[in-house]
Parts: C-alpha cells; sequence; structure tokens
C-alpha cells in the first residue's frame, strides 16, 4: 500500500464514496408551499361546513380574508388553480360543448321560450318537463369601488346577527319574503336583494311573479338570476335575515293610515277579552288579547272556543280600529316587543292535545292599550317604552 501524502490524494482514492457527503433536506418550505398550504385550509373548510368562510367568528373571518385576498392576486391564482377543487377562488373553466354552454347558463341566460326551443325534442317527453331545470346563478365579480359600499352594509349585518338585533328565520311565502332591499343567507353566504326585476307572467292558467333580479353577494360577486330562480334557492337552502327592530318601525309607519282616494282599508286592530271559565284565566284582571286581522273582528272570532290563541274559549271585542297601508306581521311583531314583559306566558291544549303557546295576550290596563294603538297608529309609538312597575308609558 502507498503512503498518501496529500488530502488530494485521499479523496481521489475514496472508491467506495465514503466521503461522499449528501446535502440534508431542508425543513424550510417554500413561498410557493406556504401559499398552498393556506389554501388546503379554505379547501378543508368547505368540505367540512359545505360553504366558504364567513365573518361570524375569529377563525372563519380570517379564512374569509385569505379567500379574498387570494381571489385579488392573479399570480396566486395561477399557482392555485390545480388545488382548487371547489372552483372557491371563481376561476373560469373553458367551454368544450353545447352541454357545458347549457349546465354553465347559471344566470339563465338561455331560460327563455325562444333559446329553449332549439333543444326541444317534438312528440318527445324530455327531462325537463319531468323536472325543473335547477340552475345555480353563476356570479359576476364586482370591482372593489362598486362593491364597497355592499360590503360595508354586509359588515354591518353580520354585527348586528351577533348582536342579536337580526336573526335568520326559515325561508317561506315567496311572495311575501322575497323583497327587494332584504337581505338573505344562501348556501351558507349573505346576499343583498337589490332588486326584485319581479313582474307578472303568464304561466299556463296560473299568474305569477318573475323576472331578473340584481342580487349582491357579500363575496363581491353580482347576479341577474330569475326571481323565482332564487326563491327556489332558497327553498332549498337558505334562510331570511330579520330586519332590525328600527327597520321594522320605520317600514311600519312609512305608509300606514296615510290614506288616498284609492287606498282601502288593510284590516283592524283589536282588542279582546277573554270569557274563559279556566279559574287560572279568569283570575288575571286587565288580561287582553291585542291583534291584527284582515276581515272583520266578528267574523275572525266565530271558531274562538276551539282556537287555542283565543284560549280555548268566546271572547268579547272590546275595541277594534280601521287601518290602512298597515302589514299585519310587522304589527304583531312590535306589540309583541313593547309589551315583552307582561305577555301572558300559559299553556294551552287544543283539540288534538297539542301544546300550544298563545303569544298575543298581555296583562296590561286598558288605557295603556288604547294609548300605545294611538301612537302606533300616529307613528308616535317609536319615541315610547312601556314601563311595567309603574304602568305607564314613558318617552325613551
Amino acid at each position: 500500500m502507498s503512503k498518501k501524502k496529500t488530502l488530494k490524494d485521499i479523496f481521489n482514492d475514496d472508491e467506495f464514496g465514503i466521503l461522499d457527503s449528501k446535502p440534508k433536506n431542508s425543513n424550510v418550505k417554500t413561498e410557493d408551499e406556504r401559499l398552498i398550504e393556506s389554501f388546503q385550509d379554505i379547501n378543508a373548510f368547505f368540505v367540512k361546513n359545505n360553504r366558504e368562510p364567513e365573518a361570524t367568528n375569529v377563525t372563519e373571518f380570517k379564512l374569509l380574508s385569505r379567500l379574498k385576498a387570494l381571489r385579488k392576486d392573479a399570480k396566486k391564482v395561477e399557482i392555485l388553480k390545480p388545488y382548487d377543487s371547489h372552483n372557491l377562488l371563481n376561476t373560469k373553466e373553458e367551454v368544450k360543448s353545447v352541454e357545458d354552454i347549457l349546465n354553465d347558463d347559471d344566470l339563465g341566460i338561455l331560460d327563455t321560450d325562444e333559446t329553449l326551443s332549439i333543444f326541444k325534442l317534438k312528440n318527445v317527453k324530455s327531462a325537463s318537463e319531468r323536472a325543473e331545470t335547477d340552475f345555480t346563478a353563476r356570479r359576476k365579480a364586482m370591482s372593489n369601488k362598486d362593491f364597497a359600499p355592499y360590503e360595508t352594509q354586509f359588515k354591518k349585518v353580520h354585527k348586528e346577527l351577533r348582536e342579536g338585533k337580526r336573526k335568520l328565520k326559515e325561508f317561506k311565502d315567496v311572495e311575501k319574503n322575497l323583497e327587494e332591499g332584504k337581505y338573505y343567507v344562501l348556501d351558507g353566504v349573505l346576499l343583498f336583494l337589490e332588486k326584485d326585476g319581479s313582474e307578472d307572467r303568464q304561466i299556463g292558467d296560473r299568474t305569477r311573479k318573475d323576472g331578473r333580479t340584481v342580487t349582491i353577494f357579500e363575496n363581491g360577486t353580482l347576479s341577474n338570476m330569475f326571481y323565482r330562480s332564487l326563491a327556489k334557492a332558497l327553498y332549498n337552502n337558505g334562510s331570511i335575515v330579520s330586519d332590525t327592530d328600527k327597520n321594522i318601525e320605520n317600514e311600519l309607519f312609512k305608509n300606514a293610515n296615510v290614506i288616498n282616494e284609492d287606498d282601502l282599508e288593510s284590516g283592524w286592530i283589536y282588542i279582546l277579552k277573554s270569557k274563559s271559565s279556566n279559574p287560572k284565566i279568569a283570575e288575571i284582571e286587565n288580561l287582553f288579547k291585542i291583534g291584527y286581522s284582515t276581515v272583520p273582528v266578528s267574523e275572525r272570532i266565530k271558531k274562538a272556543p276551539k282556537e287555542p290563541t283565543y284560549l280555548m274559549a268566546d271572547v268579547e271585542i272590546v275595541a277594534s280600529y280601521k287601518t290602512y297601508n298597515l302589514n299585519a306581521q310587522k304589527f304583531e311583531h312590535l306589540i309583541h316587543r313593547f309589551f315583552a314583559e307582561v305577555c301572558l306566558n300559559v299553556d294551552i291544549n287544543n283539540e288534538r292535545g297539542r301544546r300550544i303557546t298563545p303569544r298575543e295576550w298581555f296583562v296590561v290596563p286598558l288605557p295603556i292599550i288604547d294609548e300605545t294603538i294611538s301612537f302606533i297608529l300616529s307613528g308616535e309609538i317609536t319615541n315610547y317604552r312601556y314601563n311595567e312597575k309603574l304602568i305607564v308609558l314613558q318617552k325613551k
């Protein structure tokens, strides 16, 4: 064996590669890896909740803010495209066939008699005749400038929901509950119906509302889906966002009792007294029912002994007041809130034994009720509150 004299000789003679070193894999993530990982958190949220994150709590708000920022960054969107399995980045796919076009007609642009006729087979029962096509609106992104005022309002609505000033309610009764200027939640996303676009359309022997809406979503997108399409989507997976008490009052009194020559009376506010022989009811002093009827009160109470709302007993009409342009639901909401502290809390069993809790009976002196209704009809009620301890109406 020859003697090695230099380091070079040693390295050159390392035939088994003992001295070869391999660089260790770094645990430091690249910028792209961190980006993808942050987006996967949003994907995971969507898979778990079947909706985009909302500004309802700190965790969701962070995810929502991250998603909005990603959508605005074209370079990041390009990197994340392969991972965007739920189209959270609102990227558009290439349309390759007529079927793609029809399936992607989320705004219902092709949903007209003229355009659909070219795809209709005569003398053949098509799938569209067996079931109504369900369109999910494809939304167009709004510019930051156009969306800014809506975003402010969306944040305000979220805040009011958290504070209990607004509530989520079941969506039903399209004609009454799908109104422009109102907020709704569809598939977990808050939306604002700016214009309902409704117009009467003849469908066979029936006439119903329909037309293009202007619907703004909290993720900065806009849709002009049909009024009935939006209603159907809300029925399937949506909710109504209730108005605040202040908004309800403003709307209630906006046109109430402003009588024009073409106006018709919209109903009657009534005060009733129970004739119940039940000692638990009969012994309560100053117990009155305050309600609203769109038919004459005498007609409304004909079946009182069979209805839990009348405590399953006959009632006496104490007073009734004609009203004009007054919304029944909003009036009842106001009365229930105004006298909430003195609302009768009693359970009544109907004829089938089902337990029901009537909510329109209040323990309050008749003069106070008369004064309250007078303030309601004049619109002044918003300046007052009922002090149950002093039994007086006090200015706020």
